[in-house]
């Protein structure tokens, strides 16, 4: 199924430039919509929803200045993105303009090549700013599927590491929710941390959601990173959880029936699947192998890393990881 193009919306009064504008968007793969004025302009994009907005800076009754300041307002449009296509280059409209959320100008007359990088990278950035999880920042699904989908494409050897805390509602429930979000941005850290002192800096590390995460890596690195985790995860630990906690090693959580039920403390596991020895040809294959090696992984106390050793045709094989059950 061909992927549907994304759609642009144009805001001139002059018909040519919308005309001239809007063919050669066109013959590169998007959709466009014109419309005349701002008030146009404003309705269009209450009505379409474009990706984005090329807005002409300098229109009759009302202005791009008010254009951007009426689709700001509104919830409905708030969040699309706006290029300024404009002849006017003071710098108090440029700085009008982006304190009042636009994402970039073009100064007429202007170059289509120019004109297009410019629209893919803000594209590019809309998508990414949807995607990101809002307690990170970091990639959510849609940015997860797609560099996994680019992984397998290209056909080179990575690992997939599924990453997340466990024990986390005991924790949740015992320590309240604002500690559970620290805990969380905190293995956010230690991931990006990671991939910059053991890695490249340039490996993927993504927010499934809640205390779910994963990262993309070449295998050994991946390997290292996961053991790297594991480390840095016990020495932050003890700025998560109380003192008489971690010498009792366990916490005490009452049900809403009065029950009280003894937990683990706080520990991280990493699973990785990897197609060094097993083909991935699609991205839910990914999360087939890992929810096995997840439960695995589990099913060990402490910090652990788990992989699948899976030879293509026979009986999985799944190997532990350094368990560091004296951290956990």
């Amino acid at each position: 199924m061909e992927k549907p193009s994304e759609k642009i919306l144009i805001v001139d009064d002059e018909s040519s430039i919308r005309k001239i504008i809007s063919f050669q968007l066109e013959r590169s793969g998007y959709e466009t919509i014109s419309a005349a004025n701002g008030r146009e302009g404003v309705e269009a994009a209450r009505r379409h929803s474009p990706d984005l907005i090329l807005l002409d800076l300098m229109m009759p009754e009302m202005d791009g200045h008010q254009v951007v300041e009426a689709l700001k307002a509104d919830y409905l449009t708030s969040q699309i993105p706006i290029i300024i296509l404009t002849a006017k280059f003071a710098k108090s409209d440029r700085m009008a303009g982006l304190s009042a959320g636009v994402n970039d100008y073009l100064t007429k007359p202007f170059e289509l090549a120019e004109l297009l990088v410019r629209i893919r990278n803000v594209l590019d950035w809309s998508k990414k700013q949807r995607s990101a999880n809002p307690l990170t920042g970091l990639p959510g699904n849609v940015s997860i599927e797609e560099e996994l989908e680019k992984a397998i494409r290209t056909g080179d050897r990575f690992s997939v590491v599924y990453v997340d805390l466990d024990n986390f509602k005991a924790y949740n429930d015992y320590y309240g929710y604002n500690q559970g979000d620290k805990a969380i941005r905190e293995l956010a850290r230690i991931l990006i941390d990671g991939k910059k002192q053991i890695g490249s800096g340039d490996e993927f590390v993504g927010h499934i959601g809640g205390d779910d995460f994963l990262y993309i890596a070449p295998p050994a690195i991946a390997d290292a990173i996961g053991h790297w985790v594991i480390d840095e995860f016990a020495k932050m630990r003890a700025t998560l959880i109380r003192p008489d906690d971690l010498r009792k090693g366990h916490i005490e959580v009452r049900g809403r029936t009065g029950e009280v039920t003894r937990y683990p403390l706080l520990s991280v596991t990493l699973a990785i699947v990897s197609n060094e020895d097993c083909e991935i040809d699609h991205v839910a294959k990914v999360g087939d192998l890992a929810s096995e090696v997840k439960v695995f992984g589990k099913s060990i106390p402490g910090s652990v890393l788990v992989k699948d050793r899976r030879i293509e045709k026979s009986e999985p094989v799944i190997a532990a990881g350094e368990e560091t059950e004296s951290a956990s």
